[in-house]
Parts: C-alpha cells; structure tokens; sequence
C-alpha cells in the first residue's frame, strides 16, 4: 500500500505541472470505493490551483470552488503527462487539463477519487477529520505526540498505524522508526517515557523524510507519476528482512503478526 512517503513524491512530480491548469474533461472507469460525488461535466471549465497532501490523501484545489480528495488505496498509482495512451482495463480516472492528463490506475479499485464543495464539506471531512497531525510539519510538537500516546492502551505500534495521534505512519515506516527509536513493537504506549516519546518522535520524522528523498518505497506496485520506482526499501534496517542479521547488532532479525499487518523488529536492540 502507498504510503505517506509515496503519496508526497507523488505530489511532488505532479502538482507544480498541474497548477494553474484549466479542466476540459473527466472520464470514469470501473467503479472505486465511493462515487465521485458530481457529474463529470460540473467539473469542465474549472481550474486547478494547488495540489496539497493531507496523511494518505491528494488534495486538488479547484477554482472558482471544489476539491478533489485522491486516495491511492492498496495498488493505486498516478501518471501525469501531456498524453496518455488510451486507457486500459485498470484505469478508473482521468483528469483531462490543458496542461496534460492525470490518470488513476489502480488494479485492486481500492482508492478513491471524492469531490467535496470545501474542506469543510461532510464528505471530507469524513474522510479527513479523524486525522492526527502531520509528522513532517511544524505542528508535530512533542508534549502532545507524549500525551496522545499516553491516552492509549495499545501497542504502540498500533498506536501508530491508527493514524489518529500521528498520521501517515504505515507499516513499513512504523516498523523502522520503532528500531531507529529502540523500542519493541509490543510495548504498551501508556508505558513510554517523555525521552522516549521524542526519539520515537524524531525517529518518524527522519524515517519519513528519508524515505521520501529516496522515492519512497517500491515492494509491488508503487510507482512515481513518471512512472519511477522508489528505493528506500533497498535501506531497511528491519522490515522485509526476516531471518537476516541486523545491520547493527548481527541478530536475527524476528517477523510477527500484529493486527493483521507484519510487523519487523530486532530482539537485542528492541528489548523493551
């Protein structure tokens, strides 16, 4: 599944292209998760201002009014470019602009693509509003990463993959930030201290920024809106890496199954 690292690099190849674009057409595929939410030809004419990030999701300012909410689901992928083959059986939308077409392929039809009136709207937020605050900005402070941890009682890795006190951590990147920070994944959130709630704090930080100078993480089908794969998988220090010995310490590296999800760890320098 694309995650946060994924869906800015995505981002990134594509909203200075499109900004400033005037819509001339919209085509649908095979229905995806939710309905669009307005007809195709309320959206012609408009233009598109920005493109900004919110956790997993794409924003696509329009103007006068509107936004396009783009989820890439588990298998989702965007291209941008001034033409586009004809669409093929795993192409559900194309955005056709003056400035190029931006199109949704997506074999598993789990993402989304949601228009709402404003971010205010019910239907985004919906989608928007149990967010946690974002850990590349300004806004991730850490009394409040510590205090949001604090009130759950969970694992913490879980705490993180819930995406309600932080958001955007998925399993890739939980599972790395977790042995940068040096905690087990199984630890009780209400059970970090303050000091090490800020190296779990600046581990997620520095996982995620790293991932996305590296293009993010390619391990089936992500790919960047030119069609690149992303490398920092070829980086981990845990994940995926079951059976092998730790980059640090030389112990195995162990797998386990939490909430449905694997999850990677070292047993010597995540003792606790």
């Amino acid at each position: 599944m694309p995650e946060l690292p994924e869906v800015e690099v995505t981002r990134r190849g594509f909203s200075d292209r499109i900004a400033g674009a005037q819509v001339h057409a919209v085509r649908l595929g095979k229905p995806l998760r939710w309905p669009l939410g307005i007809a195709v030809d309320a959206l012609e004419g408009r233009w598109v201002r920005a493109v900004r990030r919110r956790g997993k999701y794409l924003l696509v300012d329009l103007d006068p009014t509107g936004i396009l909410l783009i989820h890439l689901g588990m298998s989702g992928s965007l291209r941008f470019a001034p033409t586009l083959p004809e669409p093929g059986a795993h192409d559900h939308f194309d955005l056709v602009t003056s400035q190029g077409i931006l199109r949704l392929n997506d074999p598993r039809r789990f993402g989304a693509v949601v228009y709402a009136d404003a971010e205010g709207a019910p239907q985004a937020v919906k989608l928007l509003g149990g967010l946690g605050v974002e850990p590349l900005g300004d806004d991730f402070l850490l009394d409040a990463f510590h205090a949001g941890l604090r009130r759950r009682r969970a694992p913490i890795k879980q705490v993180l993959l819930a995406g309600d006190v932080v958001v955007g951590v998925g399993n890739i990147y939980a599972s790395e930030a977790l042995f940068s920070a040096g905690i087990r994944p199984t630890l009780t959130s209400t059970r970090l201290s303050r000091p090490r709630a800020a190296r779990l704090r600046d581990a997620v930080r520095d996982i995620l920024a790293r991932a996305v100078e590296r293009g993010g993480s390619t391990l089936r089908d992500f790919s960047n809106v030119d069609g690149a794969s992303g490398y920092f998988q070829l980086e981990a220090m845990v994940y995926g890496r079951a059976g092998q010995p730790c980059r640090v310490c030389g112990t195995a590296i162990r797998q386990m199954r939490q909430g449905q999800r694997s999850t990677f760890y070292c047993p010597k320098c995540q003792k606790t």
